[in-house]
């Protein structure tokens, strides 16, 4: 399977990590000696199940490295942007592929082997859209006090991972992209996507995860599927200060380990 990662953006002055990056790419926000986006691309490239990489944002005048089957392509301003354009230079390289691995940037402590996990399980689903969502118990016993955003739901309670799988032929529809982008600040328009039903459903706590996959592929017309990772390292991006700190004190102590 083919990966594209998503690295693209600054934080502004009223973002939380700018007292960290001052103006430079957050996928650029140094880490144990590498740029944080570099471990994602290293713990890709690694992989055995992954055989292209696929980054859109910066590139090697950032002093990034990337295999030689592999390609950058660069910042489109915008993360459909993005994504669309990455997916077009994955389709080139790979005619045959049928799914991709969408993967942040700024999920710097996943390893090889987590990224197989994942692949296998993108495999095996075989879904348009496979979302993968980490436990609050998993996250806090690797991450206590991440404050990542949970949802409840009645049988769980989950953050979102970043590395999820897509269908090429569902992530290639213009319909679903626009739709999705329509509705990105909306949240009506959020809530006529994946169905009324799902919003109240849910928001009262009455909604199971099976139950949640099952209709909101229903209502997108696309096959779904939500895993459940065993690795808080999928859920545990970089938005703030104290998460860098976090991530940081983790890649430390398991390169001492």
């Amino acid at each position: 399977m083919d990966a594209l990662v998503v690295a693209g953006g600054t934080p502004g002055p009223d973002d939380p990590l700018y007292s960290l990056t001052q103006g430079r790419p957050k996928a650029l926000l140094e880490l144990e000696g590498r740029p944080m986006v570099q471990w994602v691309l290293d713990a890709l490239e690694g992989a055995e199940r992954v055989e292209h990489v696929v980054l859109v944002g910066p590139g090697r005048e950032d002093g990034l490295h990337l295999g030689a089957a592999s390609a950058f392509v660069a910042d489109q301003g915008a993360m459909i942007a993005n994504v669309r354009t990455g997916l077009e230079v994955v389709r080139r390289m790979n005619p045959a592929a049928t799914h991709i691995l969408l993967a942040s940037g700024d999920i710097p402590s996943i390893t090889p082997e987590m990224v197989d996990w994942r692949v296998q399980t993108v495999e095996a689903s075989d879904a348009d859209i496979d979302y993968a969502v980490v436990d609050r118990q998993v996250m806090d016993r690797v991450f206590p006090g991440s404050r990542r955003s949970f949802t409840r739901v009645k049988d769980a309670e989950v953050c979102g991972g970043d590395l999820n799988g897509l269908r090429v032929s569902i992530a290639a529809d213009d319909g679903l992209w626009n739709a999705l982008y329509a509705a990105r600040k909306n949240a009506l328009k959020q809530a006529a996507l994946v169905g009324l039903d799902v919003q109240f459903l849910g928001a009262i706590r009455q909604l199971s995860l099976e139950a949640a996959e099952q209709r909101v592929g229903r209502h997108l017309g696309l096959k779904a599927h939500i895993t459940r990772c065993p690795y808080a390292e999928i859920g545990m991006d970089v938005d703030k200060p104290h998460q860098h700190e976090m991530v940081r004190q983790h890649l430390r102590a398991r390169s001492m380990a």
